[in-house]
């Protein structure tokens, strides 16, 4: 079995990705410093996959421990690095701590993997690398904007980090998954999005707004250039993004990459408005959810949905689950961590 580490692999998309990798045979490792994330998610990858992946409580942010698990696991195939701050209102607020725990710990990594025999990277990208782009669906090809966040400067200059080191180390094989919106939870609903404080993303605010826990979902922003004003996304099923991690990485082990260093737009193809989440959540729950508009946010824009012919192509991936699948299995992830 190759043995692969995946960074992150407690938290929401990683703890998927985990299951989805050991069901195909591999052997994980994850590191995770559970700063967003519960030890208690071991015991649901286990309960899905018959097993309990190796684990290592380690802050990336530490040099010498990062250090210290490349010495101790030599023999890593391939790794999968999610670990990094995710939230866009929140980097604008504290920029410092996104550049130093999104950059500073893929330096580290990247670093360390120069010294294996067999460096297979995917990247945990983002579509806000592209910024507002001029033309939808985005393609692959579409011009890197500045950034309209901290959050989404840190994903670019990520891939510029990658892509400088692959071209200096002949070894170094890397694929960068530019990612649209995941949500959802894992059909069983023994893994699911939970995130620590007041959720940053739509749908757990939705889910947790139905449970009772917030009193409101706040829209924020009804006047923008969309047909009902609220901002559009391409929300894709998590556990098909986790997928593409797995095909991705099986690219790079099985040498069919076509350059050192290849960008994957992962997202279903088809943009959804903020009112058409909260239209598919009363659909599929059967309840009216209590929301109410509000001013825009900095950083948001206003529409991104993804070009997929070469994942669905070159990659040989393609979503198959449906935005009220996905939605579906939040509420159904929900209840059942709230005993609803």
């Amino acid at each position: 079995m190759k043995k692969v580490l995946v960074t992150g692999g407690l938290g929401f998309i990683g703890s998927h990705t985990v299951v989805e990798l050991q069901n195909e045979g591999y052997d994980v490792v994850v590191i995770d410093d559970l700063s967003n994330s519960s030890l208690d998610v071991l015991d649901g990858i286990e309960a899905i996959s018959n097993k309990k992946p190796a684990f290592e409580n380690i802050d990336l942010k530490n040099k010498a421990d990062v250090e210290g698990f490349f010495k101790k696991h030599s023999d890593i195939s391939g790794v999968i690095h999610f670990a990094a701050s995710k939230a866009v209102g929140e980097s604008v607020k504290n920029p410092l701590l996104y550049y130093e725990n999104n950059l500073n710990v893929l330096v580290y990594m990247l670093k360390e993997m120069t010294n294996l025999k067999r460096s297979n990277f995917i990247f945990s990208s983002s579509c806000t690398v592209y910024g507002q782009a001029d033309e939808l669906p985005v393609t692959e090809n579409a011009p890197v904007k500045p950034a309209e966040s901290p959050y989404g400067n840190t994903k670019q200059i990520g891939e510029e980090i990658i892509k400088d080191t692959c071209k200096v180390v002949p070894h170094m094989k890397a694929i960068a998954l530019r990612y649209f919106n995941p949500i959802g939870a894992h059909p069983s609903a023994n893994i699911g999005e939970l995130p620590i404080g007041v959720p940053q993303n739509l749908v757990p605010f939705i889910t947790q707004t139905a449970a009772g826990l917030r009193d409101c979902l706040s829209v924020f922003g009804e006047d923008y250039p969309t047909p009902d004003g609220t901002c559009i996304r391409d929300y894709i099923h998590v556990v098909d993004l986790a997928k593409a991690h797995v095909v991705a990485l099986e690219r790079l082990l099985n040498s069919n990459n076509e350059s050192n260093f290849e960008t994957f737009n992962i997202g279903t193809g088809v943009g959804s408005s903020v009112l058409e989440v909260i239209h598919s959540f009363e659909r599929v729950s059967g309840q009216t959810l209590n929301y109410k508009m509000a001013p825009k946010r900095e950083g948001d824009v206003i529409s991104a949905f993804a070009h997929t012919e070469k994942a669905n192509t070159v990659l040989g991936w393609k979503a198959q689950s449906t935005l009220d699948d996905a939605v579906r299995s939040a509420w159904d992830w929900e209840k059942h961590i709230r005993k609803l």
